[in-house]
């Protein structure tokens, strides 16, 4: 089993390749390896998109990764592999994002990234730090959790979902916050995994047990 962190340059992703070799360790998921080659993309049984920074960039660096978004492509659309996006990865995932500029996304959630905009003025841009998941359905990821777990997030922006059964959890922020959403095989976290302690380790370890 090999579980890819797909490395185009967007983001650290140092913590999180710690926090999924010691999970796939832990759950006996096999190997875990972070590339840039769109043949180990190919190659992997499980992918996970992590992401910092701004939609438009992150999908240029995406499109520009030598040829990373066509094997991602044929592995999570045509081949099904388990697929999980980080922050922007999640982002990413949507149909359009307005920050900065419209930009296309990879479209398997039918949604939109849109700024954050709370309606209470205490409450600052960007969301960061610890929130409460809600969960909206039950899904393997959240196996182990329940509503109330704290999750931690950084970000300025989230997507706005146009179907209920692809958003699975949210946040309040002075109005609802998209946290995970997914459909078949792909899921997409906001807040950080990797930075949410117990929680976040056990939502990792979930999703490398998971078998659609």
């Amino acid at each position: 089993m090999l579980t890819v962190l797909i490395d185009y340059d967007s983001g650290n992703l140092h913590s999180a390749a710690k926090a999924f070799e010691r999970m796939a360790r832990e759950t006996d998921a096999g190997e875990v390896l972070v590339s840039d080659k769109a043949e180990d993309v190919a190659r992997a049984d499980r992918i996970v998109l992590p992401g910092d920074g701004a939609f438009p960039a992150c999908m240029q660096a995406l499109a520009g990764a030598g040829g990373v978004l066509d094997a991602l492509r044929e592995a999570v659309e045509v081949k099904a592999r388990p697929f999980l996006g980080i922050c922007v990865g999640m982002q990413l995932m949507a149909r359009l994002g307005h920050e900065y500029r419209e930009t296309k996304g990879l479209g398997w959630i039918d949604g939109e990234v849109v700024a954050i905009t709370p309606d209470n003025p205490a409450l600052k841009v960007p969301h960061m730090g610890w929130n409460d998941l809600v969960i909206d359905s039950a899904h393997p990821v959240f196996q182990g959790l329940t509503s109330g777990t704290h999750a931690y997030f950084v970000h300025s922006y989230h997507m706005k979902t146009f179907s209920a059964a692809e958003r699975l959890a949210h946040v309040d922020y002075a109005g609802d916050v998209t946290a995970v959403v997914g459909r078949d095989t792909m899921l997409g976290m906001q807040f950080h995994p990797e930075k949410s302690h117990a929680a976040g380790l056990q939502m990792i370890g979930n999703f490398l047990s998971w078998t659609p």
